[in-house]
């Protein structure tokens, strides 16, 4: 089957507060649950700032992020699915309790 790289897009800024926080992160462990019984996660999780990036060209290393924007990598999730149809229904239920965009693309597994 192949395998997809749902990339979620965050926004800069600070992390919402933890009332409102807490009740996504229950909501997306419970989508987790779903995925591993479904037999299609592979993998998961979170990003720090970008701020703490490091970028490397060549022998040249610099602070910070590659690319300066309003929204970032926040964290992806890789799933193992027959097709796109079957990635974006786990997307949909994703972004519906994040809010937030997740791009949606084929994963070459080596």
């Amino acid at each position: 089957m192949p395998k997809y790289l749902l990339s979620i897009e965050q926004p800069d800024g600070p992390a919402p507060e933890p009332e409102i926080l807490e009740p996504i992160m229950r909501e997306l462990g419970a989508i987790e649950d779903a995925m591993r019984e479904a037999g299609v996660w592979v993998f998961s999780g979170g990003l720090t700032a970008p701020e703490s990036a490091t970028v490397v060209r060549g022998t040249m290393i610099t602070d910070g992020p590659y690319v300066e924007g309003k929204e970032h990598l926040g964290g992806i999730t890789i799933i193992d699915v027959p097709d796109l149809d079957t990635a974006l229904h786990w997307t949909k239920r994703l972004t519906t309790v994040m809010g937030l965009p997740i791009e949606v693309r084929a994963f070459h597994w080596s």
